[in-house]
């Protein structure tokens, strides 16, 4: 955390103000925090006990909070910007809550996720609020698409299905767009790159949804395919016997599919 209540009730941040030593309590739920600092800490708040808390489930990581100040300061150069906004009628903290109405999350790999990002974002839409997630190195999009990340999928008419990603270690926000996963599982996807700090951020997580020449790329056919589908089978593959049982409903058998009946291999 790097928002808490000094002694006196005040709002403090540890990204703006010099801080004292002194009692702190969390905004949200009241309860006691520790100041956390030295020369290989990066100042912030940690509940002394998370057990009473239903706005913060588990203490962050270096990554989260290093995210967090990346948006934050960022942001701040062109918006009303507010960082661990308590959404009190939610029980939800906004990493950072921009204009009023958008929270952008910076997700990391905890607990429950799954549970976690589709409680979270039903509770901003019900209340009329965008969120946008940003994912940490672990959820960060590689060969195959988890059901977890499947989760973190926006989609748009310019750009298709798409996800973003922050990389603390380069200092780039990254758009991953055109994902489209091929008929042995593999994903497929364009890269675009932003550094930390340069441009509008506003500007650029609107890029998927702007008027623009649209995107494409090219891959290579899989010759091999139709042996491929038939080991599966074979081995009994759930997601192939699947689309074998929906073949037989409409009195087919893609055993005997060719290459041209799996164009585009999507």
């Amino acid at each position: 955390m790097f928002v808490a209540r000094d002694a006196r009730g005040e709002l403090v941040n540890v990204l703006e103000d010099k801080l004292e030593k002194q009692a702190y309590t969390c905004p949200a739920c009241g309860g006691q925090l520790h100041l956390r600092q030295g020369p290989s800490v990066r100042t912030h708040f940690a509940h002394k006990s998370l057990k009473d808390c239903d706005f913060f489930f588990e203490n962050e990581s270096p990554e989260h909070l290093a995210n967090k100040e990346s948006l934050y300061h960022w942001l701040k150069k062109e918006t009303k910007v507010q960082l661990e906004y308590p959404l009190s009628e939610l029980k939800q903290i906004a990493d950072v809550f921009v204009n009023g109405n958008l929270a952008l999350e910076s997700s990391v790999v905890v607990p429950c996720l799954k549970k976690v990002l589709k409680e979270r974002s039903e509770g901003y839409r019900s209340q009329g609020y965008q969120v946008l997630w940003l994912l940490g190195q672990k959820l960060w999009l590689k060969e195959r698409l988890t059901r977890l990340q499947a989760g973190f999928l926006y989609f748009s008419q310019n750009m298709g299905f798409y996800v973003w990603e922050l990389d603390k270690g380069k200092q780039v926000l990254r758009l991953k767009y055109l994902i489209y996963q091929d008929l042995r599982g593999k994903l497929h996807y364009q890269i675009k790159e932003f550094s930390y700090g340069q441009g509008s951020l506003l500007e650029i997580l609107r890029l998927p949804y702007k008027k623009q020449k649209i995107s494409h790329f090219t891959v290579s056919e899989d010759k091999d395919i139709c042996r491929y589908i038939r080991q599966q089978l074979y081995y009994q593959n759930l997601f192939w016997m699947k689309e074998q049982a929906e073949a037989y409903q409409k009195g087919e058998n893609i055993l005997t599919y060719g290459l041209k009946e799996w164009y585009p291999q999507i």
